[in-house]
């Protein structure tokens, strides 16, 4: 049997989105999610918070950005990877999820670089993208 590495999370971003070129001109974005759970104790229900690195790659991590900001709801599907390397003599590791899917959910914090603040184009009063089947989009988009 193949090994499985699949991972699905919505939860609310912890931070803007920082987005960063690599050497070759790759965009990468780095975020943190934070993702609720309730659990049972003797006092009743609690709340646990778990919090994620989530890193988003290419021409998806360009188009997401502006709506990447601290609060807003989202859902992310993707890997996990184990980042290994050396600092001052000693071996440093750190898991993050390779996201191969984001999708804007409800909610944020009101605040950041919304879409009539960034110049992008959805219409006033929208804070989603939206794309009808006459949009035209390129072929060279990865995924």
């Amino acid at each position: 049997m193949a090994d499985v590495n699949h991972v699905v999370l919505i939860g609310r971003l912890t931070r803007d989105a920082e987005l960063k070129y690599t050497n070759t001109g790759f965009a990468v974005s780095k975020l943190g999610i934070a993702v609720n759970r309730r659990k049972k104790s003797d006092a009743g229900w609690t709340e646990e918070v778990s919090y994620f690195d989530v890193v988003l790659w290419g021409k998806t991590a360009e188009a997401l950005n502006q709506y990447l900001v601290k609060g807003k709801q989202i859902a992310v599907e993707g890997e996990l990877r184990q980042n290994r390397w050396e600092q001052d003599g000693q071996n440093r590791s750190k898991v993050e999820i390779s996201a191969n899917n984001i999708q804007l959910l409800g909610g944020g914090s009101g605040g950041g670089r919304g879409p009539s603040q960034a110049g992008g184009g959805i219409p006033a009063g929208n804070t989603e993208p939206s794309f009808t089947s006459e949009d035209n989009f390129e072929d060279d988009i990865p995924f």
